[in-house]
C-alpha cells in the first residue's frame, strides 16, 4: 500500500494488581520516546477486564498519548458497548480496535452481536466518523475458519462495514504477510494492514501462544529455540536477530508500519526499535 504513512504502535495489557500497573507506567514511560502513533489495550475474553482496560486507556490519555482501547463485542450488549463508547468519545479517544474476542469459558450464547463485522457496522451507525476503526486480520488465517477463502470474505466484511486500518496477528513467516497483502488486493481490500510483531522472550510462553491462536512457528525457527533449553540469554539474542530480520524484510516490503505486542516489556522492542534505525 503505497504513499500511505507508516504508522507504528505498541499494544498493552491491563494490568492486574497495583504492581503490575506500576510497571506497566515505566514501561510506557520508556517506549513513548520512540512517538508511537498509538499505545493500544487488549480486552479480556466477554470483557472480563472491562474496567482495567478502561482505566489503562484513560490513564495513558491523560498522559498526554494516543490510546486505542480494544472493544470485543463477543457476549456484549449494544447497550454496554454503546455506553463504553460515549465514555472514550468523551475522554477525547480517537481510535479503537474492533474485534469479535473470545468467548468466556463456559459461555454458549454470543450475545447481540455475533462477529467483528457486526460491531464496526454498529460503532460506524452510533457515531459516525467519531472513530479511526481498527480490525484484526490473519495473514495465516484464523485458527476458527474452515477455509482461507472464508477467512479472506470474513476480513473483506469488516472493511465494508466501515473498518480503516487492520493490524495482524503475529507471524514469523514474511512470506505469508506478503501473499496475504496481494489477495486482499485483488480482492479489492485497499485498507492498511500494519503487521503484528511479537518479540520472541520465552519460548515457552511463545509456543503457548502460538498454539493458541494458530501462529505459525517455521519449524527452523521452533528447533532452534527448543535446541537452547534454559539458556535465557540465547533465547533472547537469537530471537532479536530473528525479529528484527523479519521486520527489516516487512518494512523493506512496503508495510505500513509496525504494531509491537510488547506484553508490557520495553526491553525486546526498545532494541530492536534501534537496530531498524527507525528513532
Amino acid at each position: 500500500m503505497p504513499g500511505t504513512a507508516r504508522t507504528f504502535s505498541f499494544e498493552f495489557f491491563p494490568p492486574q494488581t497495583p504492581e503490575g500497573a506500576e510497571k506497566l507506567r515505566i514501561t510506557r514511560k520508556q517506549l513513548a520516546q520512540l512517538k508511537p502513533a498509538f499505545f493500544s489495550v487488549t480486552f479480556g475474553a466477554g470483557g472480563s477486564t472491562r474496567d482495567r482496560t478502561m482505566d489503562t486507556v484513560l490513564e495513558i490519555q491523560a498522559e498526554g498519548h494516543q490510546a486505542a482501547p480494544h472493544v470485543s463485542c463477543i457476549a456484549a450488549t449494544k447497550t454496554a458497548v454503546r455506553e463504553m463508547l460515549q465514555r472514550y468519545r468523551q475522554a477525547g479517544i480517537r481510535r479503537v480496535v474492533a474485534l469479535r474476542g473470545d468467548m468466556p469459558s463456559g459461555m454458549v450464547e454470543a450475545g447481540e452481536f455475533r462477529f467483528a463485522n457486526e460491531l464496526v457496522a454498529f460503532i460506524r451507525q452510533e457515531f459516525g466518523s467519531a472513530f479511526h476503526i481498527e480490525v484484526a486480520a490473519y495473514p495465516e488465517y484464523h485458527p476458527q475458519a474452515r477455509t482461507a477463502q472464508e477467512d479472506l470474505a470474513n476480513f473483506k466484511r469488516k472493511v465494508e462495514a466501515g473498518a480503516d486500518s487492520a493490524m495482524t496477528q503475529y507471524f514469523f513467516n514474511p512470506g505469508a504477510y506478503f501473499a496475504f497483502v496481494d489477495e486482499c488486493q485483488a480482492a479489492d481490500i485497499r485498507i492498511p494492514i500494519v503487521p503484528g510483531i511479537m518479540p520472541i522472550n520465552r519460548f515457552s510462553q511463545l509456543a503457548r501462544f502460538s498454539d493458541g491462536c494458530g501462529a505459525e512457528i517455521p519449524r527452523w525457527i521452533r528447533r532452534k529455540l527448543e535446541g537452547f533449553g534454559d539458556d535465557s540469554a540465547s533465547i533472547r539474542s537469537f530471537g532479536l536477530d530473528v525479529v528484527t530480520q523479519l521486520c527489516d524484510e516487512l518494512l523493506r516490503g512496503g508495510a505500513p508500519g509496525l504494531h509491537f505486542y510488547t506484553l508490557n516489556q520495553a526491553g525486546p522492542t526498545t532494541t530492536i526499535w534501534q537496530r531498524l534505525g527507525l528513532s
